[in-house]
């Protein structure tokens, strides 16, 4: 099959199942005048982390990479009146779109869009949470492949038995079998699936996906007791 095939079953999924919704137009409009890289999710890509949270139960939700808010917008609407989302971005200019976004999608106020080093931002959460406790129900990673474990270690510690962490970009078109590779996404994105194969407090698995962004992948763990 070729992209032109994948991007024309997309296009039907998405308009069978995924109607135009202004506000989530608008946001990757807004993303793209403002120069941000066209990496969101794609429509149906984002209708199921929206039935994912719904299907947890999510009351909390942690997002590590925010870019536009686009993925962001279809995680919070998944939440309670009462629900938080937490989300990080390294960029910004990437927050203020993303800011902007979630406000027209009248989400301002149950999203908190953290600015700066992820790692740095798990590190304030983490003393957060040890002084008040209380995990995210899912955890949606999708930021610098490079740091994939670490961002999948700090999820274990801020989440439940019973949540869900959904780690995107896993297949990377096919060069995660690369034992070889020196690519340091490709190692991050590696090291983050071994942790998952590995963990006692972990069971998930990886599947491919093909369509209108190209050959790649998702992986799903679901933390234990």
């Amino acid at each position: 099959m070729t992209q032109e095939q994948w991007d024309s079953v997309d296009d039907y999924l998405t308009a069978l199942l995924t109607p135009t919704d202004a506000t989530l137009t608008a946001a990757l409009r807004d993303s793209e005048s403002a120069g941000l890289p066209p990496i969101a999710v794609a429509p149906n890509q984002g209708k199921l982390l929206h039935l994912l949270a719904q299907i947890q139960g999510a009351r909390r939700i942690l997002e590590i990479g925010t870019l536009g808010g686009y993925s962001t917008i279809w995680l919070a609407r998944a939440l309670p009146a009462d629900g938080r989302l937490v989300t990080l971005e390294y960029n910004p200019e990437h927050a203020d779109v993303a800011r902007g976004n979630l406000a027209r999608a009248g989400l301002d106020k149950i999203v908190e869009v953290r600015v700066g080093p992820a790692l740095d931002a798990l590190t304030v959460l983490g003393a957060e949470h040890a002084a008040h406790p209380e995990p995210f129900d899912l955890v949606f990673i999708d930021a610098d492949k490079a740091n994939n474990a670490h961002y999948l270690r700090w999820a274990l510690e801020l989440t439940r038995p019973g949540s869900l962490i959904i780690l995107d970009n896993v297949v990377r078109g096919g060069a995660v079998t690369d034992a070889a590779s020196t690519d340091p996404a490709i190692l991050g994105t590696r090291s983050a699936l071994e942790l998952i194969a590995e963990h006692p407090k972990l069971s998930g698995t990886a599947v491919q996906t093909v369509g209108s962004k190209g050959y790649d992948g998702f992986a799903l763990a679901r933390v234990l007791a």
